[in-house]
């Protein structure tokens, strides 16, 4: 890895928006707020003020659009992201208002959820519990968590619960 690449900061709103990825060497994109939602934005994490990782620069190379993705968890602490912790409560908060499941399950399917956004070794055992007790609950109950988790699990998870 030459000496002259770096990591920019990256400027995420509190729900997980991204607003620069190139948040130092592009400031004139910088935003207080959001303009998809309005919330604040951050550029560090807001336990331990570790710059959240942006685009990576290596000289002689152009930015693409998409080879940025927003992290979960900050690389210094470990701790989630607002936008992790939020999509996280509201998944949870689903689960408990599915009528179809019994409290048990309830709570299988949030820490189900809890290990498939930490992507830990317990991923396809949590991905399995997650998908039958979701089939459960009916097809929207596996939409609406779709559209929740979508952004903070990865694609492998993704497709194993969705085939997507």
């Amino acid at each position: 890895m030459p000496s002259d690449c770096w990591y920019d900061t990256a400027q995420i709103c509190l729900n997980g928006h991204l607003i620069n990825k190139t948040f130092v060497s592009f400031p004139q994109k910088n935003q207080n707020f959001c303009q998809d939602c309005g919330t604040q934005t951050i550029t560090n994490c807001q336990c331990c003020q570790t710059s959240i990782k942006g685009y990576y620069h290596i000289p002689g190379t152009f930015l693409f659009k998409n080879e940025f993705q927003i992290p979960k968890f900050c690389q210094n602490c470990g701790m989630p992201y607002p936008w992790t912790e939020s999509a996280l409560k509201a998944a949870q908060d689903f689960a408990d208002e599915l009528e179809n499941l019994t409290p048990e399950e309830r709570e299988v399917l949030k820490q189900s959820i809890n290990d498939l956004v930490t992507n830990t070794p317990n991923v396809e055992a949590a991905g399995w519990r997650f998908k039958n007790l979701v089939a459960k609950s009916g097809v929207f109950a596996a939409d609406t968590f779709h559209k929740i988790l979508v952004n903070i699990i990865s694609e492998t998870v993704k497709r194993s619960i969705w085939h997507s």
